[in-house]
């Protein structure tokens, strides 16, 4: 009896550890992710695979975060505070480059903005109508702007003099070109024309001059990895992407599901507008015509080489930009998967 009794106990015992170690194995893999800027349309790229469980699904644990800026994003990855992010291309390579002796600088593993959102906006009262008009004139951004640090990149491709530049915070931007303090502004389309149409400007009152049209075929928004993620747990990036992928694809066919759970993480947005915001994201950098001849996800050597070279030139980095040090495709879902994430 005090036998039997025993070998229940033993196999009892064996039952409850192995159960114990598979749920240890099988534990999901938490990831801290910093997104470049508020839970605004864009951020349903993320917030809806995450929403639908997707990024659970593949055995990770994800955290998404708003952020306050590209430059601060890569920034918080390389300190280990986040191990994911969603950055500019062009703030990462200058991270590179400024700071070669980091141990931990991350590196772009997904491009997901194929051409830079920055644009150069005016009022047509201005008589600003192309590039060339801005010679002289006073332009707008913070001085963390995307678009003001490439702009020595747009005015040589257009031959613009010099101009005079005034900072703010960024909720001023706008407001000081309707109250006519400035005579342009840099930002993102996708944000700016909005913020613009919110404080009572028209869209046809509205003159916008967009970096991608007018020779500047810089890259935008990449998600980006620690490399102590990549080199440790390369399959839980790779799980990562591949969710993230499947989400894209919905939101991309449906803006206005992915607000839904953009809704869900700010209940004081204002969805239509969102939608809008969203849909100007995906037209003009997302499933544009380069995103599409490159393929999702992808980028070309050449171009990424011209750019390397362009924002070394540009933001004066103390070191030359390392294509391949900052991007690596290694990492990315297969082609045949991330073929079916663009409408054609």
């Amino acid at each position: 009896m005090n036998k039997r009794h025993l070998l229940q106990s033993f196999l009892a015992a064996s039952a409850l550890s192995f159960g114990l170690s598979s749920a240890f194995a099988q534990s999901p893999t938490p990831i801290k992710f910093q997104l470049d800027w508020r839970f605004e349309g864009p951020a349903a790229l993320f917030l809806h695979p995450a929403a639908k469980g997707y990024f659970k699904s593949a055995g990770l644990d994800v955290t998404i975060d708003a952020g306050n800026g590209s430059g601060g994003t890569v920034t918080r990855v390389a300190s280990g505070a986040y191990e994911m992010g969603f950055a500019d291309l062009a703030a990462l390579m200058e991270f590179h480059a400024n700071n070669p002796d980091s141990p931990n600088k991350p590196v772009a593993v997904m491009m997901v903005y194929n051409n830079t959102p920055a644009s150069v906006m005016a009022l047509k009262k201005s008589g600003i109508t192309k590039p060339a008009d801005l010679t002289g004139k006073k332009l707008g951004a913070p001085v963390f702007d995307a678009g003001r640090r490439a702009f020595p990149i747009f005015a040589k491709a257009n031959n613009i003099g010099a101009v005079n530049w005034t900072a703010m915070d960024p909720t001023l931007r706008e407001t000081m070109l309707m109250r006519g303090d400035i005579d342009a502004i840099t930002g993102f389309t996708f944000t700016s024309l909005l913020n613009l149409e919110a404080r009572g400007a028209k869209t046809a009152d509205v003159v916008i001059l967009p970096y991608p049209d007018y020779g500047v075929k810089l890259y935008g928004n990449v998600i980006i990895a620690s490399p102590k993620l990549i080199k440790e747990n390369p399959e839980a990036v790779k799980k990562f992407l591949s969710a993230f992928a499947k989400g894209a694809k919905e939101v991309i066919a449906n803006p206005a599901v992915g607000i839904e759970s953009v809704k869900a993480r700010d209940g004081i947005i204002d969805s239509k507008l969102e939608t809008r915001r969203l849909q100007l994201a995906i037209d003009t950098v997302i499933n544009s015509a380069d995103a599409r001849s490159e393929g999702f996800g992808a980028v070309n050597a050449g171009r990424m080489a011209l750019m390397a070279s362009q924002v070394s030139d540009a933001f004066n980095t103390k070191t030359r930009v390392s294509p391949d040090a900052v991007w690596t495709a290694a990492l990315l879902p297969p082609a045949a998967e991330l073929g079916s994430v663009l409408r054609k």
